[in-house]
């Protein structure tokens, strides 16, 4: 089954066109289902976890917030929601960049210049106070480069990470869902033995990340992690003997993993053994 991601920023009726996919692929579109297993893993309010998202948040709300492990956790959720082989279409939440590997999945952004998504947002709102509209748009923009920026290191504005760039001041609604679906019809977006591995893969990774974060001896370890048919590699700085045995303890312990190898940012690898 198709499995859509879309990045869309306010105003460019993104969440439209995202409506009109699920609709035309008879498949749901996710976005909400995320916030709330969110704040039910974080044991944190609805509320709380959009106002961090949106950039909102107010001082004690984000000394209180363990942003790192809302993404980890929130990473974890949309590859899951991928992997349920049931297809989406996923919006937002870093989807596009988190699933961008996975040959089956089909990664679009849906645009549209300042000045118009300004006005559809005051006719959304009834409002004529441009200069509020244009600082909400501002502040929203803004959040969502900074957490692009913290998490995967990348312009997330720029073209090449997607599959599909829809400009809707010049393309309709209808007309960006047509453009999708014609992606989607298409054999190289195809659900294979590969892709769905490389899924698997992606999912681990992630399982295997969240639990260190969670574990109180490894969360301040900066370890890369990637993951291969269940063989975990870890890479970092050196560390000393008891701090990868401490990684070791923490990653045997995630289901599905049977292997892992630590890389040293320093020359030569060594393994770590699985019993």
């Amino acid at each position: 089954m198709a499995i859509v991601a879309i990045t869309r920023e306010m105003g460019t009726l993104g969440k439209d066109v995202a409506t009109g996919l699920g609709e035309a692929l008879g498949l749901p579109v996710i976005y909400h289902e995320i916030i709330d297993h969110l704040a039910d893993r974080m044991r944190v309010r609805r509320s709380h976890v959009v106002r961090l998202l949106d950039g909102k948040a107010g001082l004690l709300e984000r000394l209180s917030a363990d942003k790192t492990s809302l993404f980890l956790h929130s990473a974890e959720e949309v590859i899951d929601f991928a992997r349920q082989g049931k297809g989406a279409i996923i919006r937002g939440w870093g989807a596009t960049h988190l699933l961008h590997d996975v040959p089956h999945v089909i990664c679009a952004r849906v645009c549209a210049p300042f000045e118009v998504r300004t006005r559809r947002m005051m006719e959304r709102l009834n409002t004529d106070d441009a200069a509020m509209v244009e600082a909400e748009i501002q502040g929203n923009d803004e959040a969502h480069t900074a957490i692009m920026r913290r998490h995967f290191g990348i312009k997330w504005t720029d073209p090449e990470h997607y599959d599909l760039v829809l400009n809707t001041k010049r393309v309709s609604v209808d007309e960006c869902v047509d453009e999708v679906l014609n992606l989607a019809r298409l054999p190289r977006f195809s659900e294979t033995d590969q892709s769905r591995q490389r899924l698997e893969d992606l999912a681990l990774a992630a399982r295997v990340r969240a639990a260190l974060r969670g574990s109180a001896e490894t969360r301040g370890k900066n370890v890369d992690v990637s993951s291969e048919s269940g063989r975990v590699t870890l890479s970092g700085a050196h560390l000393k003997t008891d701090e990868r045995l401490a990684l070791l303890e923490v990653v045997v312990g995630v289901p599905g993993v049977r292997d892992v190898i630590w890389r040293s940012r320093d020359p030569g690898e060594s393994r770590l053994p699985v019993h």
